[in-house]
């Protein structure tokens, strides 16, 4: 039987601290996987010039941060950022959104960064720096070639400098060597938008790289947009691409054409509708999607994301999961529909065991949920209820609350993931249990300020979660 670890990251020293620390990321490093790195919305407490990450050198059981990310600054750490291990060697890669240039300069400068290890407290190195940019998404592998390791390190990533037509800005950043070379690093950007959407294609642009070097890119086509105030209504296709040559060919992300028009890029559904930054239980809507691939499967890749089946009249937001087992070519509905839930996260282990993480709203409160199928849904999933709590407390300071998307992957058979939530310390609100590092009384249900005595308001933390086989 498996057996679950939920841990909220917050350290010890940080007991007193109630930010809204939401959109949380994760790293595991496939050599040593008790190394591991994770992000959120998290500031340096000492104020300083660089942004932090969390590290955990035992396998998620303690967490401290390491203050390495360019671009932090006194009272707030990066704009988005995610991060990647190689498979070997022990480096570490991210792509984020520098804080000082989102904070204080309204700029959304992507840089991609590069540290030789999980221990190392140097500042990260910058590989590319470009602005305009949004939501990055970092993977990365290792292949052995004429008697070395090479890194390849992908960054998904939402590119307003695309060239005409300017609203084709699906990117993905793509380096075949990234370990050694100087800045910057062989790294080349690709678009992979072929037809012509409405001003853009939608933030999130996800990955998944199977070790024999076919990638996966899937993005949100936008076909037309309506903005009313702050709220836009946006129908999109969801779109695969694909690259047989871990996108560092001459082509690069052309692999897949679609089987109505025969452009690049396999159109999974069409004439999807959402309210983009409307809102469910305080949090924003409209750029929920995920994909992954068999590890041992390259043909078989799975796809998640969210829109509103009642159109601009409805109000729900509904997962939808489908599975393609000839490469992207063609998809199949794999899960009953779910209604209002966000932040979707696939992955898949080392037995064909496909995970599920999602947040549902119900109730006037957030569920986080692990899913796991042996037989793509075709009976029942096991399901895990990793943490619930009431969605109006805390009260949102901005947005996002809990974060535009949550972190599921494998290393072997095992599932590790994060997602950001209320912080109550309550046993009620985790199921399977859970271990705090910051100072809290589970009786009272009172989080307690580093003395042990004061009282702390609750507010959203990132927690970690592990289910191993």
């Amino acid at each position: 039987m498996p057996t679950f670890k939920v841990v909220d990251l917050t350290p010890k020293a940080l007991s007193g601290e109630s930010e809204q620390d939401s959109e949380p990321f994760l790293a595991v490093n496939p050599e040593k996987p008790t190394e591991m790195v994770a992000t959120a919305f998290t500031s340096d407490p000492m104020g300083g010039r660089f942004a932090p990450v969390y590290v955990s050198t035992d396998g998620g059981n303690t967490w401290s941060l390491n203050t390495i990310v360019p671009g932090g600054g006194r009272g707030f750490g990066t704009g988005d950022i995610t991060v990647a291990f190689a498979d070997r060697g022990g480096a570490l890669y991210a792509g984020i959104l520098n804080g000082v240039a989102a904070f204080r300069q309204n700029k959304t400068l992507l840089q991609i960064l590069r540290a030789p290890s999980v221990s190392s407290t140097a500042p990260m190195e910058v590989l590319v720096s470009r602005d305009q940019v949004d939501q990055p998404w970092t993977i990365a592998d290792t292949v052995a070639s004429a008697g070395a390791d090479h890194d390849r390190v992908l960054v998904g990533n939402n590119n307003f400098n695309h060239p005409s037509p300017t609203s084709q800005t699906a990117t993905v950043d793509v380096s075949a060597d990234a370990r050694t070379a100087r800045a910057p690093a062989g790294f080349a950007s690709t678009g992979i938008e072929r037809r012509t959407p409405d001003g853009q294609d939608g933030p999130p642009v996800r990955l998944a790289l199977h070790p024999d070097g076919t990638v996966y890119a899937a993005f949100e086509s936008w076909t037309s947009t309506t903005a009313v105030q702050a709220v836009s209504d946006v129908t999109f296709d969801v779109v695969v691409t694909r690259d047989d040559s871990a996108g560092a060919g001459a082509n690069p992300f052309q692999d897949l054409k679609d089987a109505t028009d025969s452009s690049p890029g396999q159109r999974v559904a069409t004439g999807r509708f959402v309210a983009f930054n409307s809102t469910l239980g305080q949090e924003r809507l409209g750029g929920d999607l995920t994909i992954a691939v068999d590890p041992k499967d390259a043909d078989s890749v799975w796809i998640a994301w969210c829109d509103r089946v009642g159109g601009a009249g409805g109000t729900d937001n509904t997962l939808h999961v489908r599975h393609s087992a000839d490469r992207g070519q063609s998809w199949a509905q794999a899960r009953q529909d779910i209604t209002d839930v966000k932040n979707p996260a696939l992955a898949v282990n080392s037995a064909g065991l496909v995970g599920l993480a999602y947040q549902k709203f119900a109730d006037n409160q957030w569920t986080t949920v692990l899913e796991t199928t042996a037989d793509g849904w075709k009976s029942t999933p096991e399901t895990t209820v990793l943490h619930q709590a009431p969605a109006a407390v805390p009260v949102a300071v901005g947005l996002p609350y809990l974060g535009d998307y949550i972190r599921l992957l494998t290393v072997g058979a095992d599932f590790y993931g994060v997602f950001s939530g209320n912080n109550t310390p309550d046993n009620a609100n985790f199921p399977v249990g859970v271990t705090y590092q910051r100072n809290a009384d589970f009786t009272t249900h009172q989080l307690l300020d580093v003395d042990g005595t004061s009282g702390v308001a609750v507010s959203i933390d990132p927690f970690f979660f592990h289910r191993a086989a």
